[in-house]
């Protein structure tokens, strides 16, 4: 599943492409799976609105829309509100968001079709279907927001306040998005290796100065990773197609029976919280 580098990647990549951009038609899927809203109702809203700005909020992608921009869409919409709206896609296992020529071969599994005003089409393409479209109309709805705390900007006293007292492993807290949103397997590795810790120590047992540590080294490799453009280990590319470089830098994530990078020990494989999880026995205590 795509994490936050991945995401975030993503999201700027789409942004820097489509921003300023009216939707001025909307195509969706037959299968019911990725809709959250229903199609129909989002069709309705995206037609006529302008692409104001993409970011990430978590794990999700949202698209921050225009209020309806002409008289026949505003009556269109009678029903509903037409004043700014979002639009969240989050990429589930295998989602893409794809920016595309329109006489590009539209792929299978392909979900979502939003023309542009320039011709261009933005395309939601998830094969498992594990994804999800939503929409919110912000005349009624809350925007959307995250439920754990933002790993790049988190501070030292909040950090360390989200796993006091917690029983369960540190890895398993890691990937709980109520406390950090974003995180997941090969950053939740990769960190706690950075950081020196071992993946089944309890995360209430761990030192202020430990989890300082796990948070710097978070917030480095979350950011190394934008920087290469993401992991791509499965399905994962950006709004171009492109496949992320930071594969090559893992130290220990689907690095099991390898050297360690640092002291050529043997990376350990385990399951902790039903999830494969990398670590070396002897770097990290």
């Amino acid at each position: 599943m795509p994490e936050l580098p991945e995401v975030e990647t993503v999201a700027r990549s789409v942004d820097r492409r489509v921003r300023g951009q009216r939707i001025v038609e909307v195509w969706f899927g037959s299968h019911r799976e990725p809709f959250k809203t229903p199609p129909a109702q989002q069709a309705r809203a995206l037609e006529g609105r302008e692409l104001l700005s993409i970011h990430r909020t978590g794990k999700h992608i949202v698209c921050e829309l225009s209020a309806a921009l002409d008289e026949g869409t505003r009556k269109s919409m009678r029903r509903e509100a037409a004043g700014a709206a979002q639009w969240i896609v989050h990429l589930g296992m295998t989602g893409r968001l794809l920016v595309s020529h329109p006489d590009n071969p539209v792929a299978a599994h392909t979900h979502a079709r939003l023309r542009l005003g320039d011709g261009r089409e933005l395309r939601f393409v998830d094969p498992r279907r594990f994804g999800r479209l939503e929409l919110r109309l912000l005349d009624r709805d809350e925007p959307f927001t995250a439920a754990g705390a933002e790993p790049l900007t988190i501070g030292a006293a909040e950090f360390a306040a989200l796993f006091r007292g917690r029983k369960l492993a540190i890895k398993a807290a890691l990937l709980n998005q109520s406390l950090l949103t974003g995180v997941g397997n090969i950053y939740a590795d990769e960190s706690l290796f950075h950081a020196g810790i071992r993946p089944t120590r309890a995360a209430g047992r761990l030192t202020r100065a430990e989890l300082e540590r796990l948070r710097v080294a978070l917030r480095s490799v979350l950011q190394n990773s934008i920087q290469a453009g993401g992991s791509s280990v499965s399905d994962y590319v950006d709004a171009d197609g492109v496949k992320g470089f930071y594969q090559l830098d893992h130290c220990v994530y689907l690095r099991g029976g390898q050297p360690c990078r640092s002291c050529q020990s043997a990376i350990r494989r385990i399951l902790l919280a039903g999830r494969g999880t990398h670590y070396c026995p002897q770097c990290q205590k």
